[in-house]
């Protein structure tokens, strides 16, 4: 040691004692101001693309929502490090039934019942505000997307009611029209009565519920006999239009050909045998109404039997229905049993459980009636969509099956048009003459219900009178081009061909059938190619009890905003990180899981904190065998993390991180080089000592850049405070090094098992672990003797000799190996 150097030389230069959470919207602050996220079209770097997933703005950020748009934000920012032009803008959802529902609930008013105009800027009014909310959420996470500011640029934030970003829709509507794509027909759909319209199979939920099972009584036509019946659906009676048995049912096969009588009705109907009816349920004989579920819209068209539709558009019975007319579905079915018990016709019922069919929106049964609507042609493109499923990485691998059993499962074209408000119009309009459909060019975004049709006169009738298209498109058909909006298809055709497919795409799991799928047709109709190239599929985050969370369930609801509040950003992401991996099964959520994972900062702040204390100017160094050890084992961390990021896991890599600066770092290299990075005593070299400073920054600024995409706060914080002016996150990210290299990797783990057998020794025996050890003599195993020096001096150990020793009955053996002589 040289003269003056004293302990007071070495304070620490990371000021705060502990991590503070009120540093990280400055930090944020600093980052707009410095605009270190923003996107460069013109940068030579290549460019990585990630279509997030637009949160619908009229209800809180869920605590599911944040996670993943965390992990979004881990893979944009481990790109950036790693060289790429990253592309990551931030989307608003405004489109569709859930602002629609939400103006009808705050001003008390019925969408279909006041002008159009007047109900569209009531929903303007409440996406204004919640829009906000969301932003605000999305900002105080410190998500680095490109820009926060509503703009038309490749790499500006962008809203789905966008008179741009509708006009995507739209352009796409009429190149697919112009192809032949789109036809117009009447068919039986899906129906919500709440929401008002028709909706896709992609759309439909189903739910567990429990339901009387009701046993009639039918009265076959030619022998009088009496047939019993069971059925949920009572009320459909009146749409009955076949009875069926099993093939292999013998207690039925006498009433093939003939007819059975419906009850209250009184119309007959044919009883014919066919595979549908399983024989162990109810009664073995099934009634066919259109219609009751899918499994009898399937049977009528294959037996192409005319249907008879019992219900309307408003959920209520209509003509067909007689008596019951005008009543709504519940009070019909209520209604019709006790008519058929007043009149003994029926036998008993059952209480069962069902899978029912619901709108994914209003979560209310949905109905089966006819409607003429817009469709996409779809299911003879399913061979060529799974061909181009093929064409993209998923991850985790596995996830690609809810894709595939998806595609094969279609089975009827995509109803695109609803009759909704708030949503992109339909670019359509009729002539009144002899209705000639006129589809404009593309080029701006139009509005057929309150604009004139950009065309004076019918080219075919010469008429002058135009009506305009009043309904608007399916959200997912928005939705389904955002990567190709986000890539400037709009305003820069030649950026967008050198660089779709789009990257990645982020998304849940229980929108693979919608957004995924429907992303994939489009992108397939449109450019005969894959959307994107790699595919992340995330499933849920969940309360500590495994439920789902839902601000409905008061008990199970998380706040984001408030975690935040409490705990800070960075408790958060550190927690996305460390709690598992999503793509693999669900996480489960608690305040007391993010308070735990948080603990992590603290631990990495006094780390920065005590080797801040150190000079960075090492001069001529020697690097110690145990140096070699750490810097050699580190090399293998950041391979471990280029993996887990590379494989969009970040929680592999935010584990893989906190063992090794905890478990190994910090509770043992740390603990060992103390005394050689201090050399108060002049047992080392200066040389030495300079090695032991050398390591532990290097270990520090490598370990700050591995986890800076997980936790961009707290490494940006220790980062510009102790090392640069510059932004962490403009710096590369580490690889490995070959100077570092080193067989003495080989001993971390018989370095620990020293160390823990020597603690344990002295703590049994109620010694302070900084004392010395009060022993003649240690016995190390032989391989750790390159440690000899720093091994004494940490242990405080007189003599320490490494292989079997001679004097085996006086020695105490604490571990394989390990031997203390008293």
């Amino acid at each position: 040691m040289t003269s003056g150097e004293t302990q007071e030389e070495y304070r620490p230069k990371l000021r705060g004692k502990t991590w503070d959470p009120k540093m990280e919207p400055i930090l944020f602050q600093r980052w707009q101001k410095e605009r270190i996220y923003e996107f460069v079209k013109n940068s030579e770097k290549p460019i990585f693309s990630i279509d997030t997933p637009p949160p619908y703005v009229n209800t809180p950020v869920h605590i599911g929502q944040a996670y993943t748009y965390v992990w979004m934000d881990i893979f944009a920012r481990y790109k950036r490090m790693t060289g790429y032009n990253v592309l990551f803008p931030m989307g608003l959802d405004k489109n569709g039934l859930p602002v629609e529902v939400q103006a009808e609930k705050t001003f008390g008013i019925s969408m279909h019942e006041t002008p159009r105009e007047e109900f569209i800027e009531k929903c303007k009014h409440i996406l204004i505000e919640s829009g906000e909310q969301s932003l605000e959420t999305f900002k105080r996470l410190g998500l680095s997307c490109n820009s926060w500011s509503l703009e038309h640029r490749i790499g500006g934030r962008y809203e789905t009611d966008d008179p741009e970003y509708r006009r995507l829709t739209q352009e796409t509507f009429i190149y697919f029209w112009n192809r032949g794509l789109i036809y117009e027909d009447e068919k039986t759909t899906n129906y919500c009565p709440v929401c008002g319209t028709t909706i896709s199979d992609a759309e439909v939920e189903y739910q567990e519920e429990e339901t009387d099972l009701n046993y009639i009584k039918f009265r076959v036509k030619e022998s009088g006999e009496e047939i019993i019946i069971a059925t949920t659906r009572p009320e459909l009676l009146c749409s009955c239009r076949i009875v069926i048995f099993n093939p292999e049912d013998e207690r039925y096969r006498h009433l093939e050909g003939k007819h059975a009588v419906v009850p209250i009705y009184g119309h007959e109907v044919p009883i014919e045998p066919h595979p549908y009816a399983k024989p162990e349920f109810g009664s073995g004989l099934v009634m066919i109404c259109s219609f009751g579920d899918y499994s009898d819209v399937r049977i009528l068209r294959e037996l192409n039997l005319t249907p008879i539709y019992a219900i309307d558009e408003k959920g209520r019975m209509n003509e067909n229905a007689g008596k019951y007319r005008g009543l709504t579905v519940k009070e019909a079915r209520e209604k019709i049993v006790q008519d058929l018990r007043d009149e003994g016709l029926i036998v008993k019922t059952e209480r069962i459980r069902q899978r029912r069919p619901i709108c994914w929106r209003s979560k209310n049964p949905i109905e089966f009636v006819p409607m003429r609507e817009y469709y996409l042609k779809q299911v003879e493109f399913k061979d060529e969509i799974l061909r181009i499923a093929d064409e993209m990485r998923f991850f985790a691998p596995e996830n690609k099956q809810i894709l595939i059993d998806w595609i094969n499962s279609v089975g009827i074209d995509w109803v695109i048009s609803r009759r909704r408000f708030y949503g992109t119009e339909i670019p359509l309009w009729y002539c009144e003459g002899c209705g000639y459909i006129y589809v404009p060019k593309p080029g701006r975004y139009y509005q057929p219900w309150k604009e004139k049709a950009p065309i004076e006169k019918c080219p075919r009738c010469g008429s002058t009178r135009f009506r305009g298209e009043e309904r608007t498109f399916d959200t997912w058909f928005d939705s389904a081009t955002s990567e190709v909006y986000i890539l400037g298809y709009l305003w820069d055709k030649d950026f967008f061909e050198k660089n779709f497919p789009c990257s990645l795409r982020p998304q849940g799991k229980e929108i693979v059938r919608n957004w995924l799928y429907f992303t994939m047709l489009k992108s397939f109709l449109l450019f005969g190619k894959p959307p994107f190239r790699d595919v992340w599929i995330h499933m849920h985050v969940v309360d500590e009890e495994g439920r789902k969370i839902s601000k409905s369930r008061p008990e199970t609801w998380i706040d984001p905003q408030e975690v935040i509040r409490r705990f800070g950003a960075e408790a958060f992401r550190i927690w996305t990180g460390l709690e598992g991996n999503i793509t693999r099964g669900d996480i489960r959520c608690s305040s007391e899981r993010i308070e735990g994972t948080s603990k992590f900062l603290t631990k990495l702040w006094n780390i920065a904190r005590f080797i801040s204390s150190f000079p960075q100017d090492f001069g001529e160094y020697e690097l110690a065998a145990m140096d070699r050890m750490i810097l050699a084992r580190l090399n293998d961390l950041i391979e471990e993390c280029r993996r887990g990021y590379e494989e969009m896991n970040a929680f592999a890599a935010a584990t893989a991180i906190r063992t090794f600066t905890w478990n190994i770092f910090a509770d043992h290299y740390i603990e060992a080089v103390k005394s050689r990075a201090y050399n108060r005593s002049g047992l080392f070299s200066r040389r030495l000592q300079r090695g032991a400073w050398y390591t532990l920054h290097s270990v520090l600024t490598t370990l700050l850049k591995l986890l800076a995409p997980i936790a961009p706060f707290i490494t940006e914080a220790i980062w510009l405070e102790v090392y640069s002016d510059e932004s962490i996150h403009t710096q590369r990210f580490p690889e490995r090094k070959p100077e570092w290299e080193s067989e003495m990797a080989n001993l971390i783990q018989r370095f620990i098992e020293f160390n823990n057998a020597i603690w344990r020794y002295k703590k049994a025996r109620g010694i302070a672990l900084s004392q010395r050890l009060p022993a003649r003599r240690v016995y190390a195993p032989a391989d750790l003797e390159p440690l000899k020096d720093d091994l004494k001096a940490m242990h405080r150990i007189d003599d320490l000799r490494f292989g079997a020793p001679r004097e085996a009955e006086e020695a105490i053996q604490t571990a394989s190996d390990i031997f203390i002589i008293k």
